[in-house]
């Protein structure tokens, strides 16, 4: 076991890995950073941490990174919800996942918190938030990025119970906040939004969370979590248009009032996508979100707040702080 007290956090160029690392350096940890050769360092510019580059793909990169290290935020992955190849998406976390716990368990890394997501559960066609004992399989998970990270998840769970893995899971629901900046799929609905360009939408509900509880929440399972344990942490269940509303209300604009049915909009979905497989930019609607949309994604994070101590703050302050972030970057008229 290591004892130098070195903090590991991969996936810090993105926006939850740079909330959390930001939350270890605000409590004095010492905070080595992961990052691809070419990954974008906006999110970590200026930051009291050693940045090694490695690239999860490839285990014996990763040595250097976790040489000394004693605890490991594993925060990267692959969140795109579309690719014009599928497999791609679902590769990079599989592998990804089992190449850094592999590599830790080598290094003798005292304990790991591993970032999985919702997408791992299985929701209800009721609407009823879900808790931590509807755990979903690879096979009915939508899309190939709820595919990938319920194999990742499953994967560690197995590496805990026969390899002695010491990691605890979190499950963020759907961070928004400052520091988006890809941004996410819920990041670009939120910009679309906020510039009048979403007239309307489909009947579906999210869960929705500021990044900077998500990433207290992250401190908190190293903290207190169970190992092998995994804990939802979301903040509040709100129906799309709400949401929309509440933006358009952020920045002075009518909400947007059709709601639209989602069948009739597949054919846009897969002319879309026809259309990204030419340009290579992910579309704006896929056939995937519109099955997805089917059910209200909501969660409850109530093990989260029993046994972590953990707390969201309304998710209004979250769009608002996402909103404002996306202004000063000249993303929002």
């Amino acid at each position: 076991m290591n004892s130098s007290g070195k903090i590991l956090v991969t996936g810090a160029t993105g926006f939850v890995g740079a909330a959390v690392a930001r939350a270890l350096i605000a409590r004095g940890e010492r905070v080595v950073l992961l990052a691809r050769k070419d990954s974008p360092r906006g999110n970590v510019e200026g930051l009291d941490a050693e940045v090694v580059v490695g690239d999860l793909r490839d285990a014996v990169s990763l040595r250097p990174a976790l040489r000394g290290v004693e605890k490991l935020y594993h925060v990267a992955a692959d969140y795109r919800m579309w690719a014009p190849d599928p497999r791609e998406i679902v590769e990079a976390n599989r592998v990804g996942v089992g190449n850094i716990m592999t590599e830790a368990l080598r290094a003798e890394v005292s304990r790991i918190v591993y970032c999985s997501s919702v997408a791992t559960l299985k929701l209800n066609d009721a609407g009823r938030p879900v808790d931590e004992t509807s755990p979903n399989t690879p096979d009915h998970a939508i899309g190939a990025y709820k595919k990938s990270k319920t194999i990742a998840e499953r994967l560690v769970e197995r590496m805990v119970a026969e390899q002695g893995l010491p990691a605890v899971i979190v499950n963020p629901s759907t961070p928004i906040g400052p520091r988006d900046i890809k941004p996410t799929p819920t990041g670009r609905i939120i910009v679309e939004a906020a510039n009048g360009k979403m007239p309307g939408y489909v009947d579906t509900g999210l869960n929705l969370v500021h990044v900077d509880d998500v990433a207290a929440g992250h401190l908190a399972a190293m903290d207190r979590g169970r190992i092998g344990e995994r804990y939802i942490l979301g903040g509040q269940d709100a129906p799309l248009g709400q949401m929309l509303t509440e933006i358009a209300g952020l920045v002075g604009r009518a909400p947007p009032r059709l709601k639209v049915p989602r069948r009739p909009l597949f054919p846009l979905a897969y002319a879309a996508e026809a259309v990204a497989r030419v340009t290579r930019k992910e579309p704006f609607i896929t056939a995937d979100a519109l099955r997805m949309a089917k059910y209200r994604m909501y969660f409850s994070s109530a093990k989260a707040e029993r046994e972590l101590g953990y707390q969201a703050r309304p998710y209004g302050q979250a769009l608002a702080d996402a909103v404002d972030w996306f202004r000063e970057r000249g993303m929002i008229a």
